[in-house]
């Protein structure tokens, strides 16, 4: 790289006055060789020369370098003005702008998260707007509830933000409303699910409280500008469990999950709601150390939607909106990359890819950026065959697979028929890696795995 030279020099304080910058010296115009040619000769080396001797004599009669080749011209940096800032002053605003630049790459890495995971356009707002919104509060305490101290920060859910709640006095138990330690998981109320009240995730929750694999809510209400649900603690998500085992499964525990899952899911739509966001991180475990280690939860209801409706238990109407998206990208079901209405086949389809997955470790279409991402992953998986996808899983699973996705609309599933395609798979209850209590009610074939 050439040498720039400034030769900026200070002026002397004179009286108290500042007196005007003196002359700079000038910059040598510095020259490099040309590259050889096809005869191993270089071209324009005498031109050149003369070129830097006319130069070093229009300045303070420096030597120029006889050296031979093109010449590359330099910036002269005298003529750029220059201000003299206080060091005080400086300092301060390299400490604002620092802190600026702070919020801007935590909202950048936050968007650029989202983007890879390949959730929603909502949480990808939401995502923005949380570097804007106000401070976690630092005790918490709602609805009759004992005052928690907000503690460390466990993860992101649809919108919400989930921390760690200790109780400061009492609690004797690891779970219930007397639980020393909780999960509190708040969302602000300008996010876009609490622009009408409290969000409509609370609606769900009360409906399905004591439903099945569905984590209890003891305590909710607002604190200051956020929604706050005060539930039991859990322990590892799937996703952490399959990255604690080199990111791969064996058939046998995925089978396992299969049919817990699959009776979960029941349980849920038998209540008229979806869940609309199935994937390895919304699967979590009970505490470790407890009775309920090895019991499968299904966290995270606030993509969730009626499937039903209330007043006459008829199915809702089918609709299809493009432009509309909702779900993770990698595990969304066809009919919602496509902006179709919601139903029961859209969560089994997001588990039958949650379960290749877990076995797999890796689905063709992850990998696809950009702007048209969804579009790219959507046209993926319907180009990608139930052959291809499951090659390196058990039948059970692409039976599956075909099973789910060639569902109808509004057709309602064979939870018990699903759960049987499993019963190759799985193991003498010593030696499950997961519970399957629910799976247990449902399946045909029970008493082949008692």
């Amino acid at each position: 790289m050439p040498e720039l030279r400034s030769g900026v020099r200070r002026a002397r304080l004179r009286s108290s006055r500042l007196e005007d910058v003196q002359a700079a010296d000038q910059v040598a115009t510095p020259v490099l060789p040309a590259p050889r040619g096809r005869g191993g000769r270089r071209g324009g080396g005498a031109a050149a020369g003369r070129g830097n001797k006319k130069a070093a004599a229009a300045g303070r009669g420096r030597p120029a370098p006889k050296a031979r080749g093109k010449r590359v011209e330099a910036i002269d940096l005298t003529d750029q003005p220059f201000e003299d800032i206080p060091e005080a002053i400086v300092g301060e605003a390299v400490a604002v702008t620092a802190q600026q630049d702070l919020a801007l790459n935590k909202v950048a890495d936050r968007a650029a998260n989202f983007k890879m995971e390949g959730a929603s356009g909502d949480r990808l707002a939401a995502a923005e707007d949380e570097a804007t919104t106000t401070p976690v509060p630092e005790r918490v305490q709602v609805g009759g509830s004992p005052e928690y101290i907000t503690d460390r920060k466990l993860g992101k859910g649809g919108f919400g933000q989930v921390y760690v709640g200790r109780r400061i006095t009492g609690g004797a138990s690891r779970t219930g409303p007397d639980a020393y330690e909780v999960a509190l998981k708040l969302e602000h109320r300008r996010s876009k699910g609490c622009s009408y009240g409290p969000p409509f995730e609370w609606q769900v929750y009360q409906s399905l409280n004591g439903c099945y694999g569905i984590p209890s809510v003891h305590y909710k209400g607002r604190q200051g500008d956020y929604y706050i649900l005060v539930m039991d603690m859990l322990g590892p998500s799937l996703w952490d469990v399959w990255n604690s085992m080199g990111q791969a499964m064996s058939s046998h525990m995925v089978a396992c999950i299969a049919v817990e899952s699959i009776s979960i899911l029941e349980k849920l739509h038998s209540k008229g709601f979806v869940h609309g966001d199935v994937k390895p991180e919304n699967f979590l475990l009970g505490q470790p150390g407890s009775p309920d280690e090895k019991k499968l939860f299904l966290i995270d209801l606030g993509l969730a939607s009626k499937w039903k409706k209330a007043s006459s238990s008829q199915h809702v109407e089918y609709d299809q909106r493009p432009d509309i998206f909702r779900g993770t990208i990698r595990y969304a079901s066809v009919h919602a990359h496509l902006g179709r209405t919601g139903s029961r086949r859209d969560d089994l389809e997001s588990l039958a890819y949650t379960l290749i997955f877990l076995i797999r470790g890796r689905l063709p279409w992850q990998g696809f950026q950009g702007d048209n991402k969804s579009f790219l992953v959507c046209k993926k998986k319907m180009a990608t065959s139930a052959d291809v996808l499951s090659c390196f899983c058990p039948p059970p699973f692409k039976h599956f697979l075909e099973m789910v996705t060639n569902m109808k609309f509004d057709e309602e599933p064979n939870y018990a028929k699903l759960i049987s395609l499993f019963d190759s798979l799985i193991e003498v209850p010593a030696s499950r890696p997961i519970r399957i209590d629910g799976a247990l009610k449902l399946g045909r074939n029970v008493e082949e795995w008692l």
